[in-house]
């Protein structure tokens, strides 16, 4: 892999880390959500809470399992991309 295409591809996931936790909308975003989890458990009894976690365990292992794919689908067409980028390079020298 070309130094310029690796230390562009640094740069970049450096600035999407550094941005990734600040900023008004995703810490209203938070908010938000930690008011709907306590309002969500306030009346709950006992078996009803059992319920909705393992309902919400089994929700989250599907949305894990569908995130996964859509990462990996997202490597393998950065990958495509940047052999086509270095087929290019490799063509014009």
């Amino acid at each position: 892999m070309p130094d310029w295409f690796r230390n562009a591809m640094q740069q970049r996931l450096d600035e999407i880390i550094s941005h990734s936790d600040v900023g008004m909308e995703l810490r209203q975003a938070r908010d938000e959500e930690q008011e709907a989890f306590a309002s969500l458990y306030g009346g709950m009894d006992a078996i009803q809470f059992t319920k909705y976690m393992a309902w919400e365990d089994r929700h989250l292992y599907r949305r894990a399992l569908e995130n996964e794919r859509l990462y990996m689908e997202g490597v393998k067409d950065g990958a495509r991309l940047a052999a086509a980028l270095m087929a290019d390079r490799s063509e014009e020298e």
